[in-house]
């Protein structure tokens, strides 16, 4: 009689283990991409690079670290799902979740001409995505294809911050730079030290989601789009937030955008480099939709075609209610499934 109460224990305690594994990989992996963003940026202060190129290519590389790393290490581990999950779902859940709390708290204005640039790129690339998933594979070649791209963007937003120095975006990451000044010494430190954490905060983040799917019968795509995409997006919502605050609009939705192309090209690159394949179960009919959805829907609430950009309160309020429509659908998805 003894013997499935024990073994009901166990699996109690091992799920228990689980879920503190992500909470504390959620934790520090919040801190140490803050701290990460926050040393590189010291670094490239000191180096004497310019404030806008800082906030267009390292902090947006620096948001989507999280991303990258925890893509890593799942496609290692053989989860090319929580990867492919975590890319597609973080992008919904920096569109609908952050920028609609953000937009319900602070109305956002944007007139960064860099911004309203990047938009257009951003659905320019959910359009090659859509392309490339249509043979139902992500392959060697999606990845190089994408990883390619990646360079180019990365390229192009190098340039754009050398050559326009004029831009709102500009006085606002001067604004923010001069706020935390720090010495080189310091900065270097805490870049790898940060970057440390980063990499063993994402492994057990991996390893606490890959077993919870497992206990769970759902699949590791559902744990991807759901808990770790939360997760690894917690950085963009406190510091979208943040400059939402200090009225560094721009940023505050340059922090989005940046982040956004980011995932579509860095971290979706790692799975089809990593561990090619088909694509799970999902994607194409269910996330993949809703990802051009809200990226087609705030390019047309924030873009400003004759003016100024503006996300309102109503405009957040829609963006919030789209994410709690689509949660639901994935609960229906697992629960059907």
């Amino acid at each position: 009689m003894m013997a499935p109460y024990s073994c009901l224990t166990i699996k109690r305690n091992l799920m228990l283990l689980d879920i503190l594994a992500i909470l504390a990989g959620f934790a520090l992996l919040i801190w140490s991409a803050d701290k990460f963003v926050e040393g590189a940026s010291a670094v490239a202060q000191n180096l004497k690079i310019s404030p806008l190129l800082i906030g267009l290519v390292i902090v947006g590389f620096g948001t989507s670290a999280p991303e990258m790393l925890v893509a890593a290490f799942a496609s290692y581990e053989g989860s090319p799902g929580l990867a492919i999950g975590n890319a597609l779902g973080s992008n919904i859940t920096n569109i609908a979740l952050v920028l609609g709390v953000t937009a319900l708290i602070v109305p956002l204005h944007v007139h960064s001409g860099i911004l309203k640039r990047e938009m257009p790129i951003l659905l320019g690339i959910m359009a090659i995505i859509l392309v490339m998933f249509l043979d139902q594979t992500l392959s060697l070649i999606d990845g190089l294809i994408l990883a390619i791209g990646l360079v180019l963007v990365m390229t192009w937003l190098s340039r754009q911050a050398l050559k326009e120095t004029s831009d709102p975006m500009n006085e606002e990451f001067e604004h923010e730079l001069a706020e935390k000044p720090m010495a080189m010494g310091k900065a270097s430190i805490i870049l790898f030290i940060s970057l440390l954490i980063l990499l063993g905060s994402s492994r057990l983040l991996v390893w606490g989601a890959t077993n919870i799917a497992i206990e769970l019968g759902v699949s590791d795509l559902i744990i991807g789009l759901t808990i770790v995409a939360i997760g690894t997006s917690l950085p963009e919502l406190a510091a979208t937030i943040m400059s939402a605050y200090k009225k560094e609009h721009d940023i505050a939705l340059g922090n989005i955008i940046g982040s956004n192309i980011f995932n579509m090209l860095g971290v979706l690159a790692i799975p089809a480099i990593m561990a090619p394949g088909n694509l799970p179960e999902g994607v194409i009919d269910r996330d993949l939709p809703w990802t051009i959805g809200l990226t087609l829907l705030l390019f047309m609430m924030a873009y400003g075609f004759k003016s100024a950009g503006y996300l309102s309160r109503i405009k957040g309020g829609i963006l919030l209610a789209c994410f709690v429509a689509y949660e639901i659908v994935l609960y229906l998805s697992a629960t059907a499934g």
